[in-house]
């Protein structure tokens, strides 16, 4: 494993004035980090492990071995976030949740971290938690059997389409066949494994999920390529991890696990180079792998966090491709989750 020479942090120290109206108080000005008051962080620390809520077995997103060893993209960011915390990837104690069973989950604080393809919505920040960001930008759509002759979304009035109940999947469905004037003709399940098998039985002319999700289903059905993902994206899904309400600190260093991600890659900074970088003289560079600033002990972790996760886990790319890339079964280009730089989507904010 990669280590990083560092030097001596240097510690904040001495005293603020601060005037309110004209009355002139003195306040302190410590070196604690905001992050010591995260409950949150000393339950985790405590523990050993993050519990990291995810998919129980979704293809390139959070899908397990029969060894019960996960993988994917949500699965990778479990492992950065216990990578920032612990420099251990392994300090991830992931609970399979179902699409109902994840918001009572995240938010009666059952699990640290919700990192399941879950949509940013309005009503699900508001009611459930706190989205930190955007790891996967998506979009609905839908899937048929080739022999079907169907070649459009437009094509599918009154034809049974197979649906996983309580999602964003369903109301956004209705909406679709709403605003077409088309007869909606759904088939209802409660979770992806029952939806896949209906659709592969031929139970249903069509099967409606966020295309990600498609790619995953189709490479998991008995002929894969006897299957077309339709060109409509009928919404916006904004897929990304939360956090419980009421921790602001917790949800910093789960926000910047991926942002550092982010960043890491914009930077062309790699688990493959990362020793390369060790004398950089970039200030941005040494910001990001803790050799100047103080930036993980602001979140209560070590100087190195954000190199322990590039090291561990890589940066957004290596873990795009590893898990849903091109060269992968889901075969999915990067699209609109490109970098801001080469016209995609993803954008992180500095680490200064």
């Amino acid at each position: 494993m990669y280590k990083l020479k560092l030097s001596r942090p240097t510690l904040v120290s001495g005293l603020q004035h601060c005037a309110v109206g004209l009355v002139v108080c003195v306040c302190s000005l410590f070196s604690v980090s905001a992050y010591s008051q995260s409950a949150t962080l000393a339950q985790v620390k405590e523990r050993g492990a993050v519990k990291c809520g995810v998919n129980s077995n979704l293809k390139g997103f959070a899908q397990a071995n029969s060894l019960g060893d996960y993988s994917g993209l949500d699965a990778d960011f479990c492992r950065a976030v216990a990578s920032a915390v612990f420099n251990d990837p392994t300090a991830v104690e992931f609970v399979p949740l179902s699409s109902s069973e994840r918001f009572t989950a995240i938010a009666s604080a059952s699990v640290d971290v919700l990192a399941r393809n879950t949509t940013w919505t309005m009503s699900r920040n508001v009611d459930y938690g706190e989205f930190v960001g955007v790891n996967y930008y998506d979009g609905q759509g839908f899937m048929v059997p080739k022999r079907s002759g169907i070649r459009s979304a437009l094509e599918l009035s009154n034809r049974p389409i197979c649906v996983e109940k309580a999602t964003t999947t369903e109301l956004n469905a209705i909406d679709f066949f709403t605003v077409a004037k088309m007869r909606y003709k759904p088939v209802y399940f409660d979770n992806n494994d029952q939806v896949r098998t209906a659709y592969d039985n031929g139970d249903c002319v069509a099967l409606t999920t966020d295309r990600s999700a498609l790619a995953a289903e189709r490479a998991t059905l008995k002929q894969p390529d006897a299957h077309l993902v339709l060109p409509e994206v009928i919404s916006k899904e904004p897929l990304g991890p939360m956090v419980p309400k009421g921790d602001t600190a917790w949800g910093n260093l789960v926000r910047w696990s991926l942002n550092c991600m982010i960043n890491a890659e914009e930077m062309g900074i790699s688990s493959v180079n990362i020793g390369q970088y060790a004398n950089s003289t970039n200030p941005a560079e040494q910001r990001l792998l803790g050799t100047e600033g103080d930036f993980g002990p602001q979140l209560g972790v070590s100087l190195t966090w954000c190199a322990n996760i590039i090291s561990h886990i890589g940066n957004y790319a290596e873990s795009y491709e590893r898990n849903v890339g091109e060269n992968t079964a889901l075969g999915l280009k990067r699209g609109v989750n490109r970098l801001w730089t080469d016209g995609g989507l993803l954008y992180a904010p500095p680490i200064r």
